[in-house]
C-alpha cells in the first residue's frame, strides 16, 4: 500500500500532467484561432483583390488609350498589352476570367480604349473588332465578289492600284509567308495546279475600317485573311466531324454565293448540290462557267456549257477546284446545315424566287411555267 506521501506525490504529477495538457490545448487552440484568422484575412484580401481586379480601373475615366493587338496574338500576350497599357487591373485575372466566359475569338487591330470599360466591354470590343474611334477611311467589300473584282474596290478606295493587288496576291513567296501567318485557313488545298487564284474565296466580304491613310498592301490583304481566319475558326468541331476542308466549305459556299438571289433557299440550294454530288451528277451552276470563261455574260449559251475548264461544274462532277468568289457567313452556315430533300433542280424566275423539283420532268414543267 502507498502512504500518505506516495499519494500526495501521484497526486501532484496528476495535477502537474493536467495543467500541461491544459496549457497544450490552449496553445494548440491559439495557434488554430491564428490559422484561421490568416486564412480568413487571405481569403478576404483575395477576394477583394479579384473583385476589384474584375471592376473597371477607373470608373469615371474618359480619357483613351490608344491599344494596339499585333496579328497572332494569343490570350496571354493580349493580357499583358492589357495590363501594361492599364486598361485592365490584373493580367492573370482577365486571362482566366476570358477563359471562365469561354471567349477566344479575339481580333488584332488598333483600338482606343478606356480605364472605364468593364471587362465585358473589352471582351466585345476584342471579338467584334469594334474600335472606340473614328477611321480614316473604310472599304467595303460586297459578298459574292472574285479577287479580281476585290482588286477594283481596293483600288477605288486606297492608292493601291488593282494591277499591284493582284501582283501581289498571286505572289508565290507571299502566298508561302501567308500560309506560315494563317495555317489554319491556307493549306496546301490553295496550291493545287488547277486553282486560279490561291486565294480566290480566302478575303471575307466585309466592311474594313482603316486607322492610317495609306495602309500597305500587305496590311490591306492580312485584314481580310484575318476576318475569313477568324470566322473559318467557328466551324472547327464541325469541319473535323463531317471530315471537311476548309478549301472545301469555301468552295461550296462559293457557289451558294453565286446562285442565290436572296437570303433565303440557301439551306435548300445546298441540298440540291449535295443530293447531286451523292450519285456523282454534274453540279452544272452557271455561275462556275462564268469563271471558266473569266468574263462575266447576261446569258450562258449552250456553246459556253462545253467549254474544257476545270472549274466547268458541266463537264466535271464535284466541286470545282477552288472558291469561285467570296462566300458571306450566310453561305457558309448553308453549305454546313443544307436542308433535308430528295431536289436535284433549282431554277429562279424573273422576280428571283426559286422553285426546286425532285425529277427532270418537273424541273422541265418549272421551265416551262415560270421562264417562258
Amino acid at each position: 500500500m502507498l502512504d500518505e506521501n506516495s499519494k500526495q506525490e501521484m497526486f501532484n504529477k496528476m495535477k502537474e500532467r493536467k495543467g500541461e495538457v491544459k496549457t497544450v490545448r490552449k496553445i494548440v487552440g491559439v495557434i488554430a484561432l491564428v490559422v484561421l484568422i490568416i486564412i480568413a484575412i487571405a481569403g478576404y484580401l483575395g477576394y477583394n483583390y479579384v473583385t476589384s481586379a474584375l471592376e473597371p480601373v477607373d470608373p469615371e475615366s474618359n480619357k483613351k488609350v490608344e491599344v494596339e493587338i499585333p496579328m497572332g496574338s494569343g490570350i496571354t500576350l493580349i493580357s499583358s498589352i492589357l495590363e501594361e497599357k492599364g486598361i485592365i487591373q490584373d493580367a492573370r485575372i482577365f486571362k482566366y476570367y476570358t477563359k471562365f466566359k469561354n471567349e477566344s475569338a479575339f481580333q488584332a487591330g488598333n483600338y482606343s480604349l478606356t480605364q472605364s470599360m468593364t471587362l465585358d466591354e473589352i471582351i466585345e470590343s476584342l471579338k467584334t473588332g469594334r474600335v472606340y474611334r473614328e477611321p480614316v477611311f473604310t472599304v467595303t467589300v460586297p459578298e459574292g465578289l472574285t479577287l479580281e473584282q476585290i482588286a477594283a474596290v481596293v483600288e477605288k478606295n486606297t492608292s493601291h492600284s488593282a494591277e499591284k493587288f493582284m501582283a501581289r496576291v498571286t505572289d508565290q513567296a507571299f502566298i508561302e509567308l501567308l500560309m506560315t501567318e494563317f495555317p489554319e485557313l491556307l493549306t496546301e488545298d490553295i496550291l493545287n495546279e488547277n486553282v486560279r487564284y490561291a486565294l480566290e474565296g480566302y478575303l471575307y466580304p466585309a466592311t474594313y475600317p482603316f486607322f492610317e491613310e495609306d495602309p500597305t498592301l500587305d496590311d490591306v490583304i492580312k485584314t481580310m485573311l484575318t476576318s475569313m481566319n477568324n470566322i473559318v475558326s467557328e466551324y472547327t468541331a464541325v469541319l473535323a466531324e463531317n471530315e471537311t476542308s476548309v478549301h472545301e466549305l469555301l468552295t461550296f459556299a462559293s457557289l451558294l454565293e453565286e446562285e442565290a438571289t436572296a437570303q433565303t433557299d440557301r439551306e435548300t440550294i445546298a441540298s440540291v448540290f449535295y443530293n447531286r454530288m451523292d450519285i456523282g451528277m454534274p453540279l452544272q451552276t452557271d455561275p462556275t462557267v462564268l469563271y471558266a470563261i473569266g468574263s462575266h455574260k447576261d446569258r450562258v449559251l449552250y456553246e459556253d456549257l462545253e467549254i474544257q475548264n476545270p472549274y466547268n461544274t458541266y463537264v466535271n462532277t464535284g466541286l470545282p477546284p477552288g472558291p469561285i468568289a467570296g462566300a458571306g457567313k450566310t453561305s457558309i452556315d448553308a453549305s454546313l446545315n443544307p436542308s433535308q430533300t430528295d431536289y436535284l433542280y433549282f431554277l429562279a424566275d424573273k422576280e428571283g424566287t426559286n422553285h426546286f423539283a425532285k425529277s427532270y420532268d418537273e424541273h422541265l414543267a418549272n421551265i416551262e411555267k415560270y421562264l417562258r
